[in-house]
């Protein structure tokens, strides 16, 4: 029987939870992906698949994370061990979490680079030299071309776990979450009055209801929403290990879902107006935070502050979401090899400085976030998807999720998880393969 208590604390209150959740689930895809695949996909026709699929992944994805975390009231390495301890095969399950966990490590590893040069762009817009400087970008991205941001960031966010773990967490997120909302809707609401912004609400929300006759919409709209929500069959379980046993975890899931899905819309109504606004070519990627934006709050009145403002707001995504990959392994490792807290997050931080630095180049990073989140993440997600629904088996982790609730499940939720989130979760493996990445 696993303890009631985490030895990491726990969190305390549900808002906390939530907000902790959707600082992991908020990231630079949300930025700089899922504007342009609004427009490019259909517009608002975009919204139907996309908005199905994060109610899909959220009801029965998140909480089958929280769900598991909760239950095994540990994070990665100890809940497969403890979905496959029902089938007696606890070692081999306990073998199996190290795909995702070394997924949520890989992850760290390059989005700590990523978040290092959205830190120096930061700096930059307060110095001028953001918008001043053509080559910016390009002096930030070759080798070792911005180490001394990269190690700020893996020291901020080690200091930050050090300090505690749940109790930190939920407070780190309940200060950076909120303002990352209301940073990014200073600006959205400030590039609604540039001229020709109409184009870029165009772009956005006009429907192109064709689009939904093409499956590669749906396709996009799956892996979007997919790796929007941070299903990686790890880093939500750490979560849920910090999680009471009076928490709603399914309505818990779906207020995720939609804080994530808010956030991504508030992204795409911060930059394609103003993109459109500057005849921009609406381009996906780091190119338009880095390069397309900056270009944009140079010609800007008060562009400089509009850009401290919105490559602030972007730290504040980045961190949270670099918290949670951090948590999750030093919580497995906490847990498997008996470290101490100390000892477990400077470990994690030296490993994600240590093999980062050597791949700072902007082609090296790329290259290797493609490797993560188009096999190990993936791989990750589905063995997540059927450790719980399938090995640990639904009545078990039925009973789990109904804990804290009112009422009881709704009588789909079972058919939903076990013979369509778990298929999916094997079709977005093979569409990754097949599309070169989805999400």
């Amino acid at each position: 029987m696993a303890s009631d208590t985490h030895r990491n604390g726990s969190f305390s209150s549900s808002l906390g939870f939530v907000l902790a959740c959707v600082g992991s689930a908020v990231g630079l895809g949300n930025i700089w992906l899922f504007p342009y695949r609004l427009g490019q996909y259909g517009g608002a026709a975009f919204l139907i698949p996309y908005l199905f699929f994060v109610f899909l992944f959220g009801w029965v994805g998140l909480s089958a994370e929280f769900g598991i975390g909760r239950l095994a009231r540990t994070g990665t390495l100890g809940a497969y061990a403890y979905c496959f301890k029902a089938r007696g095969r606890e070692k081999t399950g306990g073998a199996l979490g190290w795909i995702p966990l070394m997924g949520s490590l890989g992850i760290a590893i390059g989005y700590a680079i990523i978040v290092g040069w959205v830190v120096r762009s930061a700096a930059g817009a307060v110095t001028g030299a953001l918008l001043s400087e053509p080559d910016f970008f390009s002096q930030a991205t070759g080798s070792f071309g911005s180490l001394p941001w990269h190690i700020i960031v893996v020291a901020v966010v080690c200091l930050l776990l050090l300090l505690g773990a749940a109790g930190s967490i939920e407070k780190a997120s309940k200060i950076m979450m909120p303002l990352f909302f209301v940073l990014f809707l200073v600006v959205a609401v400030r590039v609604g009055f540039l001229p020709g912004a109409a184009e870029g609400y165009r772009f956005l929300f006009v429907p192109d209801w064709s689009a939904l006759a093409d499956p590669y919409t749906w396709v996009m709209a799956m892996g979007q929403a997919f790796f929007s929500l941070s299903i990686t069959g790890s880093g939500m379980i750490v979560y849920g290990a910090y999680l009471n046993k009076d928490a709603d975890i399914p309505g818990a899931a779906l207020r995720t879902a939609l804080f994530d899905t808010c956030a991504a819309l508030l992204s795409a109504l911060a930059i394609m107006p103003a993109v459109f606004s500057f005849g921009i070519d609406p381009s996906a990627g780091p190119s338009l935070l880095f390069i397309t934006l900056p270009g944009i709050f140079a010609q800007m009145p008060l562009g400089r502050v509009f850009a401290v403002v919105f490559f602030v707001s972007v730290i504040f995504a980045g961190l949270t979401s670099l918290i949670n990959m951090f948590e999750a392994v030093c919580e497995s490792w906490q847990h498997k090899f008996k470290l101490s807290r100390t000892a477990a997050v400077l470990l994690c931080g030296g490993i994600v400085l240590a093999v980062g630095v050597f791949l700072e180049a902007e082609p090296l990073v790329g290259s290797w976030m493609d490797f993560i989140t188009i096999v190990v993440v993936p791989i990750g997600a589905m063995l997540g998807a059927i450790a719980v629904y399938y090995v640990l088996g639904w009545p078990t982790i039925r009973r789990e999720l109904e804990l804290g609730r009112t009422k009881p499940l709704s009588p789909l939720f079972g058919p939903c998880a076990k013979y369509l989130y778990v298929p999916l979760t094997i079709l977005i493996l093979v569409l990754g393969f097949v599309f070169h990445g989805i999400g």
